[in-house]
């Protein structure tokens, strides 16, 4: 076994993999860019090395950086996790040149794989079954638009290299063809260097079905059964489960064949996982393998006892697998929610800022692999994920009341999170029946909006706001959205996302009363406890009904969970940037959040149609088209493509045509 591993990734992954090699008495080695000297996995590991710039391109994907760091820390081999280089050939070769064990599979494996033209091609000749497409080696645009003829629509269009929906785009009507072979090739270019694309025939109604499997290097390739990850969002998943409610144990068992076909005719070595489209009729088509770990690894541990990392470093030394394949069983129910710093009622907009409280749960059959702490912070520069939640269960049914009650339970402040928008996915009846596709979350969660704040929420952030100014001692603190009315009575106003509340407060920190928009409530606190990580704890009696809430307060801001639920509630009066998504006369586009402008589609003085894409700012891995709400003319443009921004960048000016005016 080695002694010493680099983990040349960061974030929950690297911490993931540190817990293995500390338990089997390996050293470890962290690397962090400028962005993360202070993250978890570089305090975890036993030493750290720097690689450079918070940008990935001068960190994270830096090959030469990462050997460099290996050798001066004396690794003897070098696991990847997943993303950044994990699936990039030129690392796994730099380390066979330098005497150092890519925990992976053989280079030649992996660039074969990752160019999803040529793996079809292999893998259709090995006899597993491809979607119908052309996978030449070059489609250029005409070659493009002559294969979607030739398969005939809806078709898929996607990146050669890469994953994780990046460089993707459905196409249901000849019109859109152009557009998303422009934007397809773009994203491809700057996710992965590479602009080349395929296109095949779009699988409807298909759910997303990958088959882990293993390989050695004494010729055992065996799987270890499927995962069901068709909850996706913008092609990427969000809820992973094992064994998937679709699968019964002869289907199980022809997939399982042939993803180890598929690992076999490869040459494949160590953990990777080969996904598949699921039709409706029990048919399933290879669609792409992954040479690496996988994010969802986790529920595929729970359900079988199995330590995937541990295995992958035992076959890089060169043991061979300790089972067969007859030999290995599920047991139980796993679900995996991945816990995502992002605005789901705005599109899954990625956010940014300080971690001000994580507090991750805990107990049997419950696993968190968390990548922030309280104190961290979430940048632009990195994928958004902040935590894998994972439970374990006997059945189907009660995993799903568990994951539930824990999304419900589990507490960010200071950053806008998914956790609202997961319990509300996994409480859906759709989801509880198991009917899971791709399309899951379209059809069922498109208009998703958080419920309403509740009342005692509201209420506790009046009390924060009333206990700040009667204890601040700067005269200047006084000063600010309270003022005095009548006989110990306040006023704050309070904005709740686009809605405005009006709050009158009358009594004293333990005991008062509250009218919100007119209606009268009674308030009593019963416990206000300064908790270790510095929230505060309140427990509250709101017109006789209790909650317990964790609140943090900050610029102005009042962040609250209880009750299920996680607000952020703006203490008035705050400077408020111009909102992109509405038109007025004159407004001026900021931009969605921190990020590079991608693309610029329009000049100056320019007449653009309502819902034209007049701009696309790339941001945390994803596109986000600065589209026109109404029809109307661009005044004025203040940026360029590669010019960096955040939520405070005028993009664009804009004039909507007269009749638009509203």
């Amino acid at each position: 076994m080695f002694s010493t591993v680099l983990v040349a990734n960061r974030g929950e992954i690297a911490r993931r993999v540190m817990r293995t090699c500390r338990r089997l008495g390996i050293r470890t080695v962290a690397v962090f860019s400028d962005a993360d000297q202070d993250a978890p996995h570089v305090a975890e590991a036993d030493t750290a090395v720097h690689i450079g710039a918070a940008p990935a391109t001068d960190s994270y994907l830096d090959v030469d950086a990462i050997i460099d760091a290996a050798i001066r820390s004396g690794a003897d081999a070098i696991h990847p996790g997943y993303g950044f280089l994990s699936e990039n050939p030129a690392l796994a070769e730099a380390c066979d040149a330098k005497g150092i064990v890519f925990v992976g599979p053989p280079a030649e494996a992996v660039r074969l794989m990752g160019d999803k033209a040529a793996a079809k091609r292999h893998l259709e000749a090995a006899g597993v079954p491809v979607v119908p497409g052309v996978h030449g080696e070059v489609l250029d645009d005409e070659a493009l638009r002559a294969a979607t003829t030739e398969i005939g629509l809806p078709v898929l269009i996607k990146a050669v290299a890469g994953g994780g929906g990046k460089g993707m785009r459905a196409v249901r009507d000849a019109a859109e063809l152009d557009a998303a072979v422009t934007a397809a090739r773009r994203e491809a270019q700057g996710a992965f260097g590479d602009d080349r694309l395929i296109v095949e025939r779009l699988v409807d109604d298909p759910r997303h079905v990958e088959v882990q499997v293993l390989g050695d290097t004494h010729g055992t390739v065996v799987h270890v059964f499927e995962r069901e990850c068709s909850v996706q969002r913008r092609h990427q998943k969000v809820l992973e489960e094992t064994p998937s409610p679709a699968v019964d144990p002869d289907l199980r068992q022809r997939m399982g064949q042939a993803a180890v076909t598929a690992a076999e005719a490869v040459g494949y070595v160590g953990a990777g996982t080969v996904e598949f489209l699921l039709a409706p009729d029990a048919s399933f088509y290879f669609l792409e393998m992954n040479t690496r770990l996988q994010v969802e690894h986790p529920v595929t541990e729970l359900v079988t006892g199995l330590d995937l990392v541990e295995l992958q470093l035992r076959v890089a030394a060169g043991e061979p697998l300790p089972f067969a394949q007859d030999e290995l069983e599920q047991r139980g129910h796993a679900i995996e929610a991945r816990v995502y710093a992002e605005d789901a009622a705005a599109g899954f907009l990625p956010q940014t800022g300080d971690v001000l409280i994580a507090r991750w749960p805990d107990g049997p059959d419950i696993r968190v692999d968390a990548g922030v702490e309280t104190g961290g912070a979430v940048t632009r520069f990195y994928d958004p994920m902040l935590a894998k939640l994972v439970v374990h269960a006997d059945s189907r049914e009660a995993a799903v009341a568990r994951l539930l009650s824990q999304l419900r339970s589990t507490t960010v402040l200071g950053v806008t999170t998914n956790l609202e928008f997961l319990a509300d996915a996994v409480a859906h009846p759709a989801f509880g029946r198991g009917e899971l596709t791709t399309s899951f979350i379209d059809d069922h969660l498109a208009d998703w909006s958080p419920a309403p704040t509740p009342v005692a929420m509201l209420a506790a952030a009046a009390r924060c706001a009333m206990q700040e100014r009667t204890q601040a001692t700067d005269p200047w603190e006084t000063v600010g959205p309270w003022r005095a009315s009548g006989l110990g009575g306040w006023h704050v106003w309070l904005r709740d996302r686009g809605e405005r509340h009006e709050l009158h407060v009358v009594g004293g920190l333990q005991r008062f009363d509250v009218t919100i928009d007119d209606d009268r409530h009674e308030v009593r606190v019963l416990h206000d406890v300064v908790a270790a990580d510095g929230g505060r704890d309140l427990d509250l009696v709101v017109d006789g009904e209790s909650a317990h809430l964790a609140v943090v307060t900050r610029r102005q801001q009042v962040w609250l969970h209880g009750l299920g639920l996680t607000r952020r509630l703006e203490v008035e009066p705050l400077t408020r940037h111009a909102d992109p998504g509405r038109a007025a006369a004159g407004a001026a586009f900021t931009a969605p959040m921190p990020g590079a402008v991608a693309a610029v589609e329009i000049d100056a003085g320019d007449h653009v149609p309502a819902g034209a894409t007049m701009m696309v700012v790339e941001a945390m891995k994803m596109e986000h088209p600065i589209k026109a709400p109404v029809a109307g003319t661009v005044t004025a443009i203040h940026v360029a493509v590669g010019d960096p921004v955040d939520g405070t960048t005028v993009l664009l000016e804009f004039e909507p045509d007269p009749e638009e005016e509203t």
